[in-house]
């Protein structure tokens, strides 16, 4: 019997045609995404879902698909698809990661022109009947100074543009190395340096706990007078209210934002000002963009429907059944590996290399290496998956080197990651015990035996008396609960490190009052997908 997908949202006919020439049953009803209740009803007869931004993937209507196998987003964002509840359902979730890079790069730079020479208000201007020829002084992009925040696919593409026409460009991202910047025509810089020089900024990163209000009200100060703040992003990175009264106070001398932080945004500090271009979310809105991601993804679900070939996956490496039955436990290891080397860092990753020792390297290395390099990269960017993560690495200038041992010590596998910073360089190992389960086993150098859960406190220290009482007391304190707790060291009065398991992440001030203590060199709270 054909397999059967549901489009649930507006795709081209070339992309339905895509799925009928494959062989493949096929229901076409966009009207279906906009109504839950209908969903819930039919979504339990399809193999496959094929949605765009309307349809949302509830935890519910995942209950109701008894025989969904693959959801397919066209397009990046996934924000419409309860992952966790697919994942456990078995379900793989698809998206199309670079469909709309160029086309979200081109939207930047038309908002940069706009608010450059005021386009829409002059526009406005003339429409009324008015001929405010005089009211309309503009500035050239040529020899001005362009701050690009995020340098990765989307971004690099803005730094070809801009230099292009000409500007100067300067670049801030702690994974852009120093040779992949010289490869892109940019000056690597640091924020605060990026803020003081720029007469543009763009934004091009994903929203994350580091991320979120990257330009703060303190950071908008530091900018230099008279720049304009472009934002075709994502909502939540810049401080709206605070760059609303620079704008007024004459200090920022216009914005341009195609994202906010509440959208649909029908109200918005920004509304109204004078010399502010606003647009709705248009970013990836371009007839090829929207036919490019639709494409792809009936490819990628038609693949996987009928030869069980997985691309773009968001919750599954690019295995087969086999090698994911015997290397689930160590794909996680891997992630978890990179994971925590990921959080860690904040500067530029110039290489990452992996070893694999004993029954580790006789597995699927590639599918290994992409989950520790994936595990890395969502640090700062969590819309990486297993495929794409390799590709951000390479255009970010990062040097990816496998090495395998033959057995060594007393684990009949182990896997070691190290990343290697202009200014550092990290090591962390871990292996899989009998139970499935992966364990970290040494980290800096210094053996340890920590079981991995969601939220881990780590800690380094010298070695002295009171750390154990210290840790467990302010924890106590404070009402969080400690599930395993796991102590290494060096030597006797050398370099130490504890992995706390917490039930639950601390709060900021647990943190400050462990580094109050001086007891500390390093007090960090570590997340973990531990399902």
């Amino acid at each position: 019997m054909a397999p059967k997908v549901l489009i649930s949202d507006k795709l081209s006919d070339a992309a339905v045609q895509i799925f009928r020439d494959r062989g493949v049953d096929v229901t076409f009803d966009p009207s279906i995404g906009k109504d839950k209740d209908k969903l819930l009803a039919v979504i339990g007869e399809y193999d496959g879902l094929a949605i765009r931004s309307a349809t949302k993937v509830t935890e519910k209507i995942i209950a109701a698909a008894s025989n969904l196998k693959v959801i397919g987003r066209a397009g990046i964002g996934v924000d419409n698809v309860d992952i966790p509840a697919a994942s456990k359902k078995g379900i793989i979730v698809m998206n199309t990661p670079f469909g709309n890079s160029i086309t979200t790069a081109e939207h930047a730079i038309a908002m940069m022109f706009a608010v450059a020479r005021q386009i829409p208000e002059a526009n406005a201007s003339t429409h009324a009947g008015l001929w405010e020829k005089s009211r309309f002084m503009g500035v050239e992009l040529t020899g001005k100074t362009l701050g690009v925040i995020g340098a990765g696919n989307i971004g690099s593409i803005v730094v070809a543009r801009a230099l292009g026409l000409r500007m100067k460009v300067l670049a801030y991202d702690p994974f852009l190395g120093e040779e992949r910047a010289r490869e892109i025509g940019a000056t690597k810089v640091e924020l605060d340096e990026l803020l003081q020089r720029s007469d543009f900024i763009t934004l091009h990163v994903p929203y994350t706990e580091k991320t979120a209000n990257i330009l703060s009200a303190e950071n908008l100060r530091k900018t230099k007078k008279g720049v304009r703040i472009v934002n075709c992003a994502r909502g939540g990175l810049v401080d709206e209210a605070a760059l609303a009264d620079l704008i007024r106070e004459g200090h920022v001398a216009g914005a341009a934002f195609d994202v906010f932080k509440e959208e649909p945004a029908t109200e918005n500090p920004l509304f109204n000002l004078p010399n502010v271009v606003v647009t709705p979310h248009l970013g990836a809105a371009t007839t090829e963009a929207q036919e490019n991601v639709a494409l792809q993804v009936a490819e990628q679900m038609a693949d996987y429907l009928l030869t069980g070939a997985v691309s773009n996956a968001l919750n599954m490496p690019s295995v087969t059944a086999e090698e994911a039955r015997i290397m689930g436990p160590w794909l996680k290891l891997a992630e978890h590996l990179g994971a925590f080397v990921g959080q860690l860092t904040e500067d530029a990753i110039e290489e990452i290399e992996v070893v694999y020792n004993g029954i580790a390297k006789d597995m699927n290395l590639n599918a290994l290496n992409c989950a520790a390099i994936a595990g890395v990269m969502k640090a700062t960017n969590p819309d990486v998956n297993m495929v794409s993560a390799p590709i951000i690495a390479r255009e970010r200038g990062i040097e990816i080197s496998t090495t395998t041992q033959d057995k060594t010590g007393v684990f009949d596998g182990y896997i070691r990651l190290v990343v290697k910073t202009p200014s550092k360089t990290r090591s962390i190992a871990g292996t899989v015990f009998s139970d499935g389960k992966p364990r970290f086993i040494q980290i800096k150098g210094i053996n340890i035996d920590a079981e991995i859960g969601a939220h881990m406190l780590y800690t380094t220290n010298r070695d002295v008396p009171g750390i154990i009482g210290t840790l467990g007391q302010t924890m106590g304190e404070n009402g969080v609960n400690i599930a395993n707790f796991t102590l290494g060291r060096s030597a006797r009065d050398g370099e130490a490190i504890a992995l706390l398991y917490l039930d639950e992440p601390p709060p900021a001030h647990v943190l400050d009052k462990l580094t109050a203590t001086g007891l500390f060199q390093q007090v960090r709270t570590l997340r973990f997908d531990a399902a």
